[in-house]
């Protein structure tokens, strides 16, 4: 006999079984386990960004405080480094009977101290020697006098300007040579 299966082995006038919908959603999982996961998922997502957000206002909270502390620290260090200049100016006050050298010497060994403590903080004289091109962003023309030097170049410092950590703290006091 064939075991192979033929149009005749249904019955005669039999159509054939339809397909059973219920064995089709069997297989695939139920509308209510679908949205199930998706509820699953959505508060995993939900959690994982809440977290995400928290964790960024935290960052940023210590990111202000660290700031804060950094600029209080340092005024500190600043401050710190200009007691011994204090320290120095009152010793000197306190000597009564001091000679005019005495008092010299130690206004240059206070001058030191302040200058030590100006590098120590980063802050730089600005001093262009004549003839150094005027620059405006670094100084501050007084006047404009007629010189045997280019024109628009320094002539002489009447002060000096600082800079901090690379800005300009206070330009430096110049005159200015006349354009020909």
């Amino acid at each position: 006999m064939n075991a192979e299966p033929t149009s005749h082995d249904t019955a005669a006038g039999e159509a054939p079984a339809p397909l059973d919908p219920s064995a089709s959603l069997a297989s695939e999982p139920s509308l209510e386990a679908q949205v199930a996961e998706w509820k699953a998922k959505h508060s995993e997502v939900s959690d994982a960004y809440l977290r995400a957000k928290a964790e960024a206002e935290n960052t940023r909270r210590r990111a202000e405080e660290e700031v804060s502390k950094a600029r209080k620290f340092a005024i500190d260090a600043f401050a710190e480094s200009l007691l011994p200049v204090k320290d120095s100016l009152e010793a000197a006050i306190a000597i009564q009977a001091a000679t005019p050298e005495q008092l010299l010497e130690g206004v240059h060994a206070t001058l030191r101290q302040l200058s030590q403590a100006l590098e120590r903080n980063k802050v730089v004289a600005i001093s262009p020697p004549p003839g150094t091109r005027f620059d405006p962003h670094q100084h501050q023309a007084i006047s404009v006098v007629p010189a045997d030097q280019d024109p628009n170049t320094v002539v002489a410092v009447l002060q000096k300007g600082y800079l901090i950590a690379d800005r300009v703290l206070r330009p430096a006091l110049v005159t200015v040579s006349a354009p020909k």
